[in-house]
């Protein structure tokens, strides 16, 4: 008696997953965190909020590199096609610069909001995305800089340092000026 439900209950199934799904939820957009650095023509931080903390870094220089084969010699082939004496090349690299090197400011947490406590929510943070692969330790040591690194350069900040704007990306600081 059970044996005509089995095929029945396949079908069933199979009906089921050809029917079209609800459409998911997307994924939150990508913070653009480069648009967060101020650059200033004066020195010092900028003048920014009350209580607010900045931290200077530098971003890199970005240098294109081509290179080209430029031919000296063409091959020689003889009446039937055959190669006599191969083409020679010399390479030729040449470089410029795309982006000098600059000083750049970033807002972040102060020092004060860097307790063991927010360290450890930031690498289980870093942890669920992949980025932070060790024990949480609650300290801001060189394996969890370069998690943060990672998360921000895929956002356009190439700095070890958190930025108040990723650590809003991260879900660990409220959207409003960043008070814990």
């Amino acid at each position: 008696m059970a044996r005509p439900l089995v095929p029945a209950l396949a079908c069933a199934v199979l009906l089921m997953a050809c029917q079209p799904q609800a459409s998911l939820p997307e994924a939150p957009a990508r913070a653009d965190l480069s648009s967060e650095l101020v650059r200033l023509r004066s020195a010092g931080p900028p003048k920014g909020p009350a209580g607010a903390c900045w931290h200077r870094d530098v971003t890199p220089a970005i240098i294109e590199t081509t290179t080209e084969q430029i031919i000296l010699s063409p091959e020689e082939r003889s009446p039937d096609g055959r190669v006599i004496r191969p083409a020679t090349f010399r390479t030729a690299t040449h470089q410029r610069i795309v982006q000098d090197r600059e000083e750049v400011w970033l807002r972040t947490l102060c020092p004060a909001e860097l307790t063991v406590d927010f360290i450890a929510t930031l690498q289980r943070a870093l942890k669920a995305r992949g980025l932070y692969l060790l024990p949480l330790t609650g300290a801001m040591d060189a394996p969890t800089r370069a998690a943060i690194r990672r998360f921000q350069a895929d956002r356009g900040l190439d700095s070890d340092t958190l930025s108040l704007a990723a650590a809003r990306d991260l879900g660990i600081v409220s959207t409003d000026l960043g008070q814990l």
